[in-house]
Parts: C-alpha cells; sequence; structure tokens
C-alpha cells in the first residue's frame, strides 16, 4: 500500500478515515455546510482510500484503461456541519464485485454521525460501458483491512 500522508487519511481497522475542515466556500452562507458538498467530501475520502490501496485514478484515466463513476448513492443527513468544524469521513468498502464497489460512508464530527452515505461506484471502460475489475485492482483493494481480519480489541488509528 501506499504511504500515508497528511492528506491522504489513514486506515483504523477496516476503515478509512479523512480529516476535512470545513470552509467558507462548503457552506450555504448562514455558516452550515450546503448539503451537495457531502457528497464531494466522500469522493475525496473514496479517492483517497484508493490511493492508499495503491490505485491512482488519475493515472487509470491517463493511460486510458479505465475510470469510476458513481453509479447509485443514498444520503441521510442527521444533523448539519458548521464553518470551521473538523470533520472526519470514515469509508468502508462493503463489497467489491465484479464491475463495482460498494461502501458506506459516515461524515463524523467529535464522533456523531452527521450524515451518511452508501455509494456504488462503477468500473468503466474508455468507452463508458460496465467493464470488470482487473484482477490488479481486485488485488489491491484484497489487501485492504477487513472487518474480519481486525482483532476485536484494536481501536488505534494506523497513522
Amino acid at each position: 500500500m501506499t504511504e500515508n500522508s497528511p492528506t491522504s487519511g489513514w486506515f483504523q481497522g477496516a476503515v478509512h478515515v479523512l480529516p476535512l475542515r470545513v470552509y467558507w466556500e462548503d457552506t450555504d452562507g448562514t455558516g452550515v455546510v450546503y448539503y451537495a458538498n457531502y457528497l464531494r467530501y466522500a469522493e475525496r475520502a473514496r479517492t483517497d482510500m484508493l490511493r492508499l490501496a495503491g490505485i491512482e485514478q488519475g493515472a487509470l484515466l491517463a493511460d486510458g484503461s479505465l475510470m469510476f463513476a458513481v453509479r447509485h448513492c443514498e444520503v441521510d443527513y442527521f444533523s448539519p456541519a458548521r464553518l470551521d468544524d473538523e470533520l472526519e469521513v470514515h469509508t468502508r468498502l462493503t463489497q467489491v464485485r465484479g464491475a463495482s464497489l460498494h461502501a458506506e460512508q459516515i461524515v463524523r464530527r467529535d464522533g456523531a454521525d452527521l450524515v451518511r452515505a452508501c455509494v456504488k461506484v462503477a468500473c468503466l471502460d474508455p468507452a463508458g460501458r460496465p467493464m470488470r475489475l482487473p484482477a490488479s485492482l481486485k488485488d489491491s483493494l484484497a489487501a485492504l483491512p477487513r472487518p474480519e481480519q481486525i482483532p476485536t480489541n484494536s481501536g488505534n488509528a494506523t497513522k
């Protein structure tokens, strides 16, 4: 897996954690995060989770091999984030299928769930048609920690 950097987050057991701060540009003008920006946070977190697994989406796109696109997304909003809040996006792969990835993503502030998203991401060929995940990507994803591989008493983040 790729080395952690300050912007890529870390794995806490089987969950990727990406820290974020809410900036003025994220808000609706009243200091509350605009609802659609949570999808941007989720996209960043998924991208960095894949990056830590050694999957660079920019390189995949540049060499014309494949790309990922959100196929389905369900979002529940529980409580708003506000200007200057320190947030964490927790991402957990729930399924790796033949041509898609499924993830649960939760935006948290001080341990409290603000937003929960269930996302299905399709693997597409350069023409935009669904394609199977290449074996090399499946191998990289298989190397990620899985819930069943994590001892129940582990609560320390791997930074």
